[in-house]
């Protein structure tokens, strides 16, 4: 598999820790990835709808669960898929990061190193 076409990409957040782990660990592979700071430039629908579909994972699955937000507006609350949709684009906190894209596959980076997965076979 050729990855110089690959798009490789982080959604980061400069705050987190996690996040700048990840990026040390791609710096340290010599790679240069396109960084989206997700929470000054929100996906839009159709870009969360990609990603969840690259990480193979319910939006559910996506939610930060330790978020004030959502201890005050979800938790407790048996959301629909799409509701979680609706969520995670009106409070984009609520994703859960680092998220590492590779072409068509993707993981949360939690830990970092969760993001080896990505250049394995």
């Amino acid at each position: 598999m050729s990855t110089t076409h690959e798009t490789l990409r982080i959604y980061h957040n400069p705050r987190c820790s996690k996040s700048r782990g990840a990026c040390q660990i791609l710096a340290d592979k010599g790679l240069v990835p396109e960084v989206v700071e997700y929470l000054k430039t929100p996906l839009s629908r159709a870009e969360l709808l990609a990603l969840l579909a690259a990480l193979g994972m319910p939006a559910s699955a996506l939610v930060r669960q330790s978020e004030e937000i959502y201890k005050t507006e979800y938790k407790g609350r048996a959301l629909s898929e799409d509701e979680w949709v609706e969520a995670l684009l009106a409070h984009p906190v609520l994703m859960e990061r680092p998220i590492v894209q590779r072409g068509s596959r993707a993981v949360v980076a939690r830990p970092p190193e969760a993001l080896e997965q990505l250049f394995q076979g």
